[in-house]
């Protein structure tokens, strides 16, 4: 699947896949996140995803407008303040895509899966 982004010379088709990799490297970079990831739904369990799956830990959809919803699921360190933390998450990742690939961004959906210690 590709976001699409139109302007007067030609079309840019950005891979999901990119969008969920940059989403999920501009995450690790926020302070009080551990790291990313899955919540397996069969069992309930939360794992802690490597560094080549991070983009497992971010969901990626459009609005009609062609804008982007972004999910991340995110484990955070014990101590820190939550809210703190998510709208460092919510600020960072937001400008990263949006400068990394010239899409807008509708809304950036925070998901605490977990806190380690």
């Amino acid at each position: 699947m590709y976001a699409k982004n139109k302007n007067p010379l030609g079309e840019i088709n950005t891979s999901v896949e990119y969008i969920k990799q940059v989403a999920a490297m501009s995450a690790m970079e926020c302070f009080g996140v551990v790291g990313m990831s899955k919540k397996s739904s069969a069992d309930d369990i939360i794992e802690l995803l490597r560094k080549e799956n991070l983009g497992k830990g971010v969901k990626v959809s459009f609005t009609q407008e062609n804008k982007l919803i972004i999910d991340l699921y995110v484990i955070i360190e014990f101590g820190v303040k939550i809210m703190a933390v998510a709208e460092n998450l919510i600020d960072t990742v937001k400008y990263n895509v949006e400068k990394q690939t010239g899409l807008k961004i509708k809304k950036i959906n925070v998901f605490v899966q977990s806190v380690r210690a």
